[in-house]
């Protein structure tokens, strides 16, 4: 493990899904976890399952769109550690379906809030703790974006897409590496929302699939 490896590992959405898997994979690799998500109860479950495994998180229930609480948190990175060696952004928020011309104002907002104002935000507040040599993971989800019904959800993740690779490309020389992966489909909470008929049990195990996109971004 590098110095940098040394750092801790900001997860952004840790408490379910694919933010949750990655999570404890990462710790299993003896990386220090910066756990974010709003649902406590998920987080203490995935501290639980650090700890037995023997290693070590610090949670953060805190909700990504309070800019305040972004802020304290990267502060307190830094005072702590000095910087992060690693940040994988799986937190996304799932409108629920419906036609274009019935989008509710709360739903687009929340959407909005989520997948693209916090990610402008914590891109600018987490850039200077990974500096030159640090990672960053964005994942995309090219599968629905332009699916009936997903409008609210294809057209903010869309945004989320454009910053994550604009920042990619300002970054290709000087650091810190960003890198969009594209996501298998996984037996998620949301995805059994967009195709509530799909049998989960035909899908790889989302820890299978969370080891295999840690691969292939080299880590």
């Amino acid at each position: 493990m590098t110095a940098t490896d040394a750092l801790p590992a900001l997860v952004t959405g840790a408490s379910r899904g694919l933010g949750y898997a990655i999570a404890l994979a990462l710790a299993a690799k003896g990386r220090h976890v910066m756990a974010v998500a709003r649902t406590i109860g998920g987080l203490e479950e995935l501290d639980d399952e650090i700890r037995a495994q023997g290693g070590s998180a610090t949670l953060a229930p805190m909700d990504i769109t309070e800019d305040g609480a972004m802020q304290h948190l990267c502060r307190s990175v830094h005072d702590r550690w000095g910087g992060l060696s690693l940040w994988v952004h799986a937190a996304i928020h799932a409108a629920p379906l419906t036609p274009a011309q019935m989008i509710a104002q709360k739903d687009w907002q929340q959407s909005l809030a989520v997948n693209v104002d916090a990610t402008r935000r914590l891109i600018a507040y987490v850039a200077p703790l990974l500096g030159e040599t640090g990672q960053a993971l964005f994942f995309d989800d090219p599968g629905v974006g332009a699916k009936k019904f997903h409008g609210s959800y294809g057209a903010t993740k869309a945004a989320q897409m454009a910053l994550a690779g604009s920042w990619a490309a300002e970054t290709a020389r000087t650091g810190p590496r960003v890198q969009i992966l594209t996501a298998p489909p996984m037996p998620t909470a949301t995805r059994a929302r967009f195709f509530p008929t799909e049998r989960p049990g035909a899908l790889p195990p989302i820890r299978e699939t969370a080891a295999a996109l840690l691969a292939r971004a080299g880590l």
